[in-house]
C-alpha cells in the first residue's frame, strides 16, 4: 500500500448535519401556523384582489 491509501482510510470524515441539527433544536418564541393554512390565506387574498379588480372595471353584475 501507498502512504496516500494510508492516509485515506484513518482520515475521519466530517460531520456534514452537525451545525443543521444544532439549529431545529432551538426553540423559538411566536406565532406557529401550519403551512395549508398560509396557503390558503394567500389564495384568499389573490382571489380577494381580483374580484376587486374585476368589480372596478365593472365586468363583475352582482355588486
Amino acid at each position: 500500500m501507498s502512504k496516500k491509501d494510508k492516509s485515506k482510510k484513518s482520515a475521519p470524515m466530517p460531520a456534514m448535519s452537525a451545525g443543521l441539527l444544532r439549529f431545529f433544536e432551538e426553540e423559538t418564541t411566536g406565532i406557529k401556523v401550519k403551512p395549508e393554512i398560509v396557503m390558503a390565506i394567500a389564495a384568499a387574498l389573490i382571489m380577494l384582489a381580483i374580484l376587486g379588480q374585476l368589480q372596478t372595471n365593472g365586468l363583475l353584475p352582482f355588486f
